[in-house]
């Protein structure tokens, strides 16, 4: 059976002097908040860029454990969220 590639993105390295993200309890949010960019569920952490209402914000999901945690960043505009989130892939975020 062929080895299945990932077709989600992956996070490189987190560089040395990378900016550490305000992680926090899930909020309550609008009804129509949408993932549209995610990294790959290969690894135990994956992170998922989510818009809605004209903000966005970023969720980090852990399944370490049996119970996956879940925490997500303050709430951005949306073109901030966006470059966030081009930093957490670089590595110059975490």
């Amino acid at each position: 059976m062929p080895v299945q590639e990932c077709l989600s993105a992956h996070l490189t390295l987190a560089q040395r002097d990378h900016v550490r993200l305000d992680w926090r309890a899930p909020y309550r949010t609008v009804k129509r908040i949408r993932p549209v960019a995610w990294t790959c569920a290969c690894r135990a952490t994956v992170y998922e860029l989510c818009e809605g209402g004209g903000q966005a914000f970023i969720r980090r999901t852990v399944q370490l454990t049996g119970k996956p945690e879940t925490h997500e960043t303050p709430r951005w505009s949306i073109n901030e969220a966006r470059v966030t989130w081009t930093a957490l892939l670089s590595g110059r975020a975490r």
